[in-house]
Order: structure tokens, then sequence, then C-alpha cells
């Protein structure tokens, strides 16, 4: 079995682990997909986009399960790790440290497993990046995000230089 962590891009890692990594989104409204200060990279909020359209519509806690959340934080996660990959040139070696996940779940307001459907994003960040994949994480319920989506997720990152 091939030790993931030791492939130096972004992509293969990804494709290791059964996945590819999409092109980063262009943004939708008067911002931009990332902003750097520093070594600190921050990512604009990525909802769950599959085959370029907007994927896992509606609530958590009506008629969408804690598994198919899940997999929309998965794939908010997915356009994330593509905002990081454009700008560290897919060298997964320039990624110093996932410091915070914001997630954010359009959810009923019943609903209270926020934490396991982020799980669906921390996992995949963890299995892409190692230790510097851990993070401080927020798990929010909303009561609507945009497009319909179950999930947008947020990120800080703390990058190499070049």
């Amino acid at each position: 079995m091939t030790n993931i962590l030791a492939l130096p891009t972004i992509s293969a890692r990804l494709e290791a682990l059964g996945h590819k990594l999409p092109e980063a989104a262009a943004p939708v409204a008067n911002y931009v997909p990332t902003t750097q200060i520093g070594s600190t990279l921050f990512v604009a909020g990525q909802i769950s986009i599959e085959n370029g359209q907007p994927a896992v519509l509606g609530l958590l806690g009506d008629g969408i399960s804690l598994e198919e959340g899940q997999r929309a934080a998965q794939l908010s996660a997915l356009g994330v790790i593509a905002q990081i990959a454009k700008v560290v040139g897919n060298d997964a070696r320039r990624v110093k440290r996932i410091a915070k996940l914001g997630v954010f779940i359009a959810s009923t307001a019943d609903f209270t497993q926020h934490p396991q459907v982020a799980n669906g994003a921390s996992d995949l960040m963890v299995a892409v990046f190692g230790d510097a994949g851990r993070h401080a994480r927020a798990a929010v319920g909303v009561a609507a995000l945009p497009r319909g989506v179950a999930v947008e997720i947020d990120a800080i990152v703390e990058i190499a230089d070049a």
C-alpha cells in the first residue's frame, strides 16, 4: 500500500484516496476565493459541488441523512482543497497546517448532529495532509446556504513559501 503522505502533490494524494482534485471554483459574487497574508491563507466558503453543479441540496433533519450530510461536507472540503492546491501549485509539502475549518450546515432547528456532519470534511483533511490536517473547527447550523446546498466550508491554512 502506498504511503499517501509520501506523495508530493495534493492531486496524487486525493487520487490515492479515490478522489479527483476538482477545478478551483470561481467566485460567484464580489469577493476573491483566497486571500493570503504572510504565511496565512484564508479560503472563502466553498459549497458542495459535484460534476460542476451544487450537490446535496436541502436541510439536515428534513430529508437529508447524516451520511448524505457527511458526503456534502467532503465535497465542500474538496472545494477548499482545490483552492489551496491552486495557491501552492499542487505541492502538498507547502501545506504546513490546516489551522481552522468553519463548517456551516443547513439544518432544521432540532437537528443536533453538526459535529458528525463536519467529520466528513475533517476526516478528509487528515487523510490528505496527515497531522498537518488536524485543525480547530466550528460546526454551525444555519437556516439556509447559497444555491440550496446543505454544507459550506471556509478555512484558514498555514502555507510555506515555494
